[in-house]
């Protein structure tokens, strides 16, 4: 069924899982947060490429994988993507290890309102009077907290730009998502290899060092890398656009619950008041995004 058509029960149970175990990324995190950013995205990449390779295997789409690996086109656009995801996780591990992870949480919201101004800008795709609204209210919450904090979100901004792009590059990619995502940890394979190969010889690096509890957590990293992108993208198959979109907002939503009630994490006068303009730019936008699909339909 495609996603236009409507919502099939197995596409939302996928989705949920994916949004689900992303939500609950940042406990994961935290458990290896004495181990450095680079050290920890090194081992998501090396750990994740068994599994996406028994995925493939089992949907028996090793050919398109083949194929994308014989063109030079379709591997430059591979590192492109390659290269912002892995920038995307390292902003992203170092925030939840640095305290940081409500500002994480702000920059997976405003991701969606980022896209459609990329969208207009770079894909030339019309912007609604409403989304327009919801841009304006975010850009508005991201003053507030440049103002009341002195200095800029570099969390929320960097991962704002590096999901962005990815989502923009990733959108021009002719693969599929499965063989997508094992064409960039392939490509990111090599490196992740050298550096982790660097640290252990260096005295640095935790696997096989310090204790089996380590190790075992850096080998859990290509799980659950590997586990929720795989089911997003055979989730988003048999969901329509705007059900995948709303529920986008549940991760986040995970995320700040978990930096607030469990990390601890402060909530200053600038995030009280930053928060419930994006919440409320995320509604603007969501009921345009259901409008214009209800018209399309």
């Amino acid at each position: 069924m495609s996603q236009n058509s409507g919502d099939t029960p197995a596409g939302l149970g996928f989705a949920l899982g994916a949004y689900f175990l992303w939500g609950f990324l940042p406990l994961y995190m935290k458990m290896v947060s004495h181990m450095s950013a680079a050290e920890v995205v090194a081992h998501r990449v090396i750990w994740s490429v068994p599994i996406a390779a028994v995925v493939l295997i089992l949907l028996k789409r090793t050919g398109d994988l083949m194929a994308a690996l014989r063109s030079p086109r379709m591997l430059a656009m591979g590192c492109v993507t390659a290269a912002l995801v892995s920038i995307n996780w390292g902003i992203y591990v170092w925030a939840i290890a640095s305290d940081q992870t409500v500002d994480a949480a702000l920059g997976y919201y405003i991701n969606p309102l980022f896209s459609v101004v990329l969208g207009a800008l770079v894909l030339r795709e019309r912007v609604t009077r409403l989304q327009l609204v919801a841009i304006g209210l975010a850009a508005i919450a991201v003053a507030v907290l440049i103002w009341q904090a002195g200095s800029v979100p570099w969390v929320a901004v960097g991962l704002i730009l590096s999901w962005g792009l990815y989502a923009l590059a990733k959108k021009q990619l002719p693969i599929g998502p499965n063989q997508g995502f094992m064409l960039e940890v392939l490509i990111l394979l090599i490196p992740a290899i050298v550096y982790a190969t660097w640290m252990s010889a260096d005295g640095q690096g935790h696997f096989l060092a310090t204790g089996l509890n380590d190790t075992l957590l850096l080998l859990g990293c290509g799980a659950v890398t590997a586990v929720p992108l795989l089911l997003y993208a055979n989730g988003a198959k048999g969901l329509r656009l705007t059900t995948i979109a709303i529920l986008g907002y549940l991760a986040p939503t995970l995320i700040f619950l978990i930096a607030v009630f469990v990390f601890k994490e402060p909530l200053d006068q600038g995030r009280l008041m930053a928060f419930p303009m994006i919440w409320t730019a995320l509604v603007i936008y969501s009921v345009s995004m259901i409008r214009e699909m209800r018209a399309a339909a």
